[in-house]
């Protein structure tokens, strides 16, 4: 299980959730190489502690189990941001 990152974190990346994160599993998009201007949770890494979630201002962060169904395609995006 994993946290993801959705859509509420376009264009905002407030990076509180990163500096809570006690596995350092929040990275911020490289431009040009991931598909949007966001933060992303490795879910390899990610130890499912939840730390991250009341940090995010703008309620981005979910457990995989309870991301919005009009956010799911995101559980993908954040995995595919760390595939090489």
């Amino acid at each position: 299980m994993t946290h993801v990152i959705a859509e509420p974190c376009i264009d905002v990346k407030d990076k509180a959730c990163v500096a809570v994160c006690p596995v350092d599993c929040i990275h911020e998009d490289v431009p040009g190489e991931k598909p949007y201007n966001m933060l992303y949770i490795d879910p390899s890494e990610c130890i499912d502690c939840g730390l991250c979630v009341p940090e995010c201002p703008v309620d981005a962060i979910f457990h995989e189990e309870e991301l919005p169904p009009q956010w799911a395609h995101f559980l993908e995006i954040n995995r595919k941001a760390f595939e090489k």
